[in-house]
């Protein structure tokens, strides 16, 4: 996992796309996501992209500090604008090799940069999916991040620290499920979910 080096565009493109269908009367429809609605999934991705960006430049500071927990996530009135600006910026951070190397920070962890892209990997491929299924968008994402963020959530869901799925309890999936659905049920998330 810590040699990958990932184009990360495939995927905020993916994402951006669905987060550019999102109608006004979507945002506040349930998510994946206990307690979160659209507008506050879009507004974490939206800061999650900041943050990462900033990682992957290793521009320490406030974006980077702050636990993604510590307030709901909500989007301003330019959001689609700003939402897509920071995708576009996220990924081209993350094109430069020293992004992958060195320690960097995220959410207020000091940790590799190489498991810092593979986070944020996970995460655009896991929020995707939520975004996806919240307003009713079908879902394909990038294979290559895909397989990067089932990667990250196998080593996550072995760590016995952890003690679960990253995002929730493990979710039992088949091993003969697509690969969407076995990273889906390592992250917490139940591959069946509808609003």
């Amino acid at each position: 996992m810590t040699d990958m080096i990932l184009d990360l565009g495939p995927q905020t493109r993916i994402v951006a796309r669905l987060a550019e269908a999102v109608t006004d009367d979507q945002l506040s429809a349930p998510t994946p996501c206990p307690d979160l609605a659209a507008r506050h999934l879009l507004g974490h991705v939206q800061g999650l992209s900041v943050a990462f960006r900033d990682a992957a430049r290793k521009d320490l500071g406030a974006t980077t500090d702050t636990n993604p927990n510590a307030a709901v996530p909500d989007i301003g009135p330019g959001w689609r604008e700003e939402l897509a600006k920071a995708l576009d910026e996220l990924a081209d951070a993350w094109r430069d090799p020293a992004a992958w190397t060195g320690m960097t920070r995220a959410g207020g962890v000091d940790l590799p940069g190489a498991i810092a892209g593979a986070v944020v990997a996970d995460e655009l491929v896991i929020h995707g999916w939520d975004l996806a299924r919240a307003t009713g968008q079908s879902y394909a994402p990038d294979p290559a991040a895909l397989d990067s963020a089932l990667v990250f959530l196998r080593a996550a869901a072995d760590d016995p620290d952890r003690g679960g799925g990253l995002f929730g309890p493990l979710v039992p999936v088949p091993e003969s499920a697509p690969l969407l659905d076995r990273a889906l049920g390592l992250s917490g998330r139940d591959p069946g979910w509808r609003p």
